[in-house]
């Protein structure tokens, strides 16, 4: 779905409503302004709704907001507001939670017109706050790699590999939006917005005054209990993420990589910084004549054709194990059931500690062996037997509940599964090997830990830890930590 059909179906809804609020309701006293209250309070239900099934994508979202704003406040003037920025990423979640539910809140407010004056405020508020938001991504498009946000006289040509954020998180992992579009749909609202505070007092009311605070505290208090469960205790209702159950991973990254390597530079676009003087250049004139224009004077953007296919986070699935060697085809060429442990920031305690650690103690036997084909012998080196041993060693210190997730929830399910026979890897974003390794002694976890990029694994899973099963590239199902079957009713279920 696009933003265009999304608003299409939005705007019919409205209608109808309006319809209902003037001839069943007879509550309107302005069609143009009971639509709008409509449009708006539909078109933030909905906003609100496919985020509040993944409250933990607008976190991460809001996270990446934050670390920008901080980074662009520092060295400022304004560098007195910075240091509010980590302590919002810190409750990014909580702020998150609350964002939503208020969005939700104000769409159903706007269209049963509870209390019109305060609503009016309230929308134009959260619109604002927006456009802000949507307004720093696009406009950081302008500025480029080494220069702050305020420094406006080094601002030079759009180019939208700049943008500090790649898109808004305005629709969640439903519709991804350009941040120029989504810049552009924020000043739009800010029409009725204003409108809304001007004539607050023409603004429709449905039911009684009690009934309409009823409505908006049920759906207020039922979507903060909906936001939490889905936050803490399971992964998203609907999963709009490329990385959903039953999607065929290697399949969709080799189409979007040949897509990719069908893409080609048509022109290049070159703009003076001096003069703001623009050239377009076909890519061969380009080749000819690139020394009349230095880097130093121009600003340089490739215009490219489209890809056949939109490239989507499969396309950054890329695992290596903690000695630089890539695994991804090996993972995703495995024909055989697999368990993936997605563990995407292993939670770390304060300083050392000495912890009582398993380590096994192999014994080898030598064997004298016949060389095939001649009279000569040679030494075979065996293991005969492995020895489980009991040792004190000083660990990096864990965060207690976050080991217990791994050795009360996770392990005994991936145990079994390799008593089984199936593979079973972890998959943590970058860190100290000796760190990882501490970890896996720790919580007594056998099984390889591989590393990758963050945020690919929270797109992957939200869950932390989770797990993830697959099959011949495909993930098969996943689950929450707080969800996690046992071994045996997986295999029942989805290992058939």
């Amino acid at each position: 779905m696009t933003i265009f059909t999304l608003v299409l179906y939005v705007a019919i809804a409205a209608a109808i409503l309006t319809v209902l609020v003037g001839v069943v309701f007879k509550s309107h006293k302005s069609w143009l302004l009971t639509f709008l209250q409509n449009f708006c309070g539909a078109l933030f239900i909905f906003s609100g709704y496919v985020k509040a099934i993944d409250p933990l994508g607008t976190a991460f979202k809001m996270e990446q907001y934050f670390s920008e704003f901080f980074h662009t406040f520092k060295d400022t003037t304004f560098s007195f507001m910075a240091p509010i920025f980590p302590w919002f990423s810190e409750h990014s979640i909580v702020f998150s939670i609350v964002m939503i539910v208020f969005e939700i809140a104000l769409g159903v407010m706007l269209l049963v017109g509870s209390r019109s004056k305060l609503t009016a405020w309230l929308f134009l508020l959260l619109v604002v706050f927006f456009t802000i938001l949507t307004g720093f991504t696009y406009l950081t498009g302008y500025v480029p790699s080494g220069v702050n946000f305020f420094e406006f006289g080094k601002w030079g040509a759009y180019v939208e590999t700049n943008m500090r954020v790649t898109d808004c998180g305005c629709f969640g992992d439903f519709i991804k939006l350009k941040p120029k579009m989504s810049f552009f749909k924020d000043l739009f609202l800010l029409i009725p917005s204003l409108i809304f505070v001007f004539k607050h007092r023409d603004m429709h009311q449905l039911f009684s005054k009690k009934v309409r605070t009823a409505i908006v505290w049920v759906v207020t208090l039922g979507f903060l209990a909906f936001c939490y469960y889905y936050t803490y205790m399971n992964e998203p209702f609907q999963d709009f993420r490329p990385f959903k159950a039953g999607a065929d991973i290697r399949t969709q990254k080799q189409q979007e990589e040949e897509a990719m390597a069908n893409v080609k530079i048509t022109h290049y676009k070159l703009t003076n910084k001096a003069t703001g003087q623009v050239v377009m250049l076909p890519y061969e004139q380009y080749l000819k004549e690139f020394s009349n224009y230095p880097k130093e004077e121009w600003n340089f953007e490739q215009i490219k054709t489209q890809p056949a296919i939109e490239p989507t986070k499969i396309s950054d699935f890329d695992i290596s194990d903690t000695n630089g060697n890539n695994v991804t085809e090996d993972i995703l060429n495995d024909p055989n059931y697999a368990f993936m442990i997605v563990a995407y920031k292993i939670k770390q305690g304060e300083g050392k500690q000495m912890k009582t650690a398993t380590v096994m103690d192999t014994t080898y036997v030598v064997d004298t062996v016949k060389i095939e084909g001649t009279d000569s012998f040679t030494l075979v080196k065996k293991a005969d037997k492995v020895t489980p041993r009991q040792v004190e060693m000083e660990m990096t210190a864990f965060d207690t509940d976050y080991e217990k997730r791994f050795t009360e929830t996770i392990n005994p399910v991936v145990v079994a599964a390799e008593k089984a026979g199936y593979k079973v890897y972890a998959v943590t974003a970058p860190n100290d090997p000796a760190i990882i390794d501490d970890f896996r002694h720790s919580t007594q976890s056998a099984y390889p830990f591989y590393i990758t990029d963050d945020l690919l694994l929270k797109t992957i899973q939200r869950s932390n830890p989770g797990l993830v099963l697959w099959k011949d590239g495909k993930i098969i199902q996943k689950w929450h930590f707080k969800k996690m079957p046992s071994f045996e009713a997986i295999k029942a279920k989805y290992m058939q």
